[in-house]
């Protein structure tokens, strides 16, 4: 059979490919002469994927929790895959900048509708029965949320609101060593009556520690804010950009943690003995963004905004629901 001409093309354009490559073409056509064709399931690995469920109970809606996380993680690493894109753009500019960011309010806007999972979607006392059998895993050890907020913003953002002050906000590696320790969510991770680290907190730190900071430093003049202010004062004043921002500081700082926060109510019921099933976070302190006042660009927010910062979704979402 004879070759059609856009074949026997493309076949020159390969074979000039390889050789700019000191490679060979033919070795590459034996390749692809024997190999199998691709499936959908060894393409994403579906069976590998399907076998890293491992409840540690017998109880059935341990699975639900399990999935849910891994699901969380995923759309983690997505949103940490347009962080890097957006660091590593030359000549970044604002259609671009709106798009990947654009994406990561997707992703956080698919995870905080489907939050009701786990809101409605566990039996309570099945939940409270193999959660106890986790301690002392938590969920506020995620270390990829932790690098979503340190490629969001300044790094003096994420330290605690009473300690911001003593620090310029010219941020430099040496002020990030410095402000490591007041990280606004090591106080979540302390115990209640002796202010000492928990379990939970020393596993996290002793895993991640190094890797915060290393990113921290790396992501000093990449975060988005950086990378905001390194544009024209005309493309700062993108409305369009602007609203991407709010909309990241909204579904990051307030409704994904009010998400978590609305769980914690209906599965723990506020009552302070069970924070144990948390791993010993104080959540009812943690969680709640007026506490914490927790804010990625307070720059793009008026005054009123910055003072009521998370109270609205409290009143409206989750006092509500508590009996």
């Amino acid at each position: 059979m004879e070759l059609k001409p856009e074949i026997i093309e493309r076949i020159k354009l390969l074979d000039e490919k390889y050789q700019a490559m000191g490679q060979s073409l033919s070795s590459y056509l034996d390749g692809l002469l024997y190999a199998d064709y691709l499936t959908y399931w060894d393409y994403i690995h579906l069976d590998t994927l399907l076998s890293l469920q491992t409840p540690k109970t017998n109880i059935p809606d341990e699975n639900i929790f399990i999935m849910y996380h891994q699901i969380t993680e995923l759309y983690f690493k997505l949103c940490l895959h347009e962080y890097n894109q957006l660091a590593e753009k030359e000549n970044l500019d604002v259609a671009f900048f709106i798009e990947r960011v654009t994406r990561i309010n997707r992703y956080f806007e698919a995870l905080i509708t489907s939050f009701d999972i786990m809101v409605d979607g566990m039996d309570p006392k099945q939940f409270l029965k193999f959660r106890m059998s986790l301690l002392p895993a938590s969920g506020f050890q995620s270390g990829q949320y932790r690098k979503i907020e340190i490629c969001s913003t300044s790094f003096k953002n994420l330290i605690a609101k009473d300690v911001r002050g003593n620090f310029s906000d010219d941020v430099n590696d040496e002020q990030i060593e410095k402000m490591y320790e007041h990280l606004y969510w090591k106080a979540g991770a302390t115990e209640l009556s002796s202010g000492k680290k928990t379990l939970t907190l020393v596993q996290f730190e002793e895993k991640y520690a190094s890797e915060f900071m290393k990113l921290a430093k790396k992501f000093k003049h990449k975060n988005l804010w950086a990378l905001y202010k390194s544009l024209s004062i005309t493309d700062q004043k993108n409305e369009h950009l602007k609203l991407a921002f709010r909309q990241l500081d909204v579904d990051v700082n307030i409704n994904w943690p009010l998400s978590h926060y609305k769980t914690a109510v209906r599965y723990l019921q506020g009552d302070p003995e069970d924070i144990a099933a948390t791993g010993g976070t104080n959540w009812q302190k943690y969680l709640p963004p007026r506490f914490q006042k927790r804010i990625f660009y307070p720059e793009l927010w008026s005054t009123e905004e910055l003072n009521d910062w998370g109270k609205a979704w409290v009143k409206n979402v989750v006092f509500k629901n508590v009996s």
